[in-house]
């Protein structure tokens, strides 16, 4: 598994609810992507940052979406093109799911 943590920098107008509005829209995009097991969405507004943390399958699922025509879509809908970081994940916890020994009680 590979984590993606994408990061650009918004207009400083820009507060929670003008992000969670535009994230909103743009999150359809990623249901159901080939490759992508989770994408959370970040936002903070003392630093006007935006982003991603996105759990990939592969660094091959990842690098197909990260092209070069969805670093332009991101800097033409945020104002800023992105920051890209990878990071291999090789021990995931999921505490929305029952561990192996809750499972078998």
């Amino acid at each position: 598994m590979i984590t993606a943590i994408v990061r650009f920098k918004l207009p400083d107008t820009v507060k929670l609810a003008d992000a969670e509005k535009m994230f909103q829209g743009s999150a359809p995009k990623y249901e159901g992507l080939s490759g992508l097991v989770r994408k959370y969405y970040l936002f903070d507004e003392k630093t006007h940052t935006g982003g991603g943390v996105y759990l990939w399958e592969s660094r091959e699922a990842a690098d197909r979406v990260y092209n070069a025509d969805w670093q332009k879509m991101i800097a033409e809908r945020y104002g800023a093109p992105p920051e890209i970081n990878y990071f291999e994940s090789p021990v995931i916890v999921d505490n929305a799911k029952p561990t192996k020994a809750q499972a078998a009680e």
